[in-house]
């Protein structure tokens, strides 16, 4: 079954968390897709996973770059992608989907603490997957930037 976890971002925005999370991915050897409902937004993480460090490289790709399997971090609209990978983010209020794969062992659900919308939606799912009977976990950022495990 898939660890779901619920990541609630509240001192650091998902473009800063996110590469941080993708390169303990990669140490593993592990491969990740990262799945959003925002083509645009998909876009500008796309160019931020380019540039968010200058000492760091992320190798990734997008449908325009090949396909997925060219590439260990996989950015997509399209949820069908989640079951191809190990670890799948979920991000910019995307759904992922049943989540029955058993290539995938981890799926992390980053939503921006900071937006009463964006909470509230994050809490419809949790519910959701909650009913659905998958077991979930929820990780709240500290005023250090560290995650701690709240439920």
């Amino acid at each position: 079954m898939t660890d779901i976890r619920f990541y609630h971002l509240t001192k650091t925005a998902l473009e800063s968390a996110l590469p941080q999370m993708l390169e303990k991915v990669l140490e593993r050897g592990q491969q990740a897709v990262i799945l959003s409902s925002d083509e645009r937004a998909l876009g500008e993480l796309d160019q931020n996973l380019w540039s968010y460090r200058p000492d760091s490289f992320l190798p990734h790709g997008t449908k325009r770059d090949g396909s997925i399997d060219e590439h260990p971090v996989w950015l997509t609209t399209d949820q069908d992608d989640i079951a191809k990978r190990d670890v799948a983010f979920i991000v910019h209020g995307a759904h992922p989907g049943s989540l029955e794969s058993d290539k995938t062992s981890l799926c992390a659900i980053l939503f921006d603490g900071n937006n009463p919308t964006v909470v509230q939606d994050s809490r419809v799912l949790w519910k959701e997957l909650k009913a659905a009977n998958h077991e979930l976990t929820y990780w709240q950022q500290t005023d250090r930037g560290s995650w701690e495990k709240k439920a």
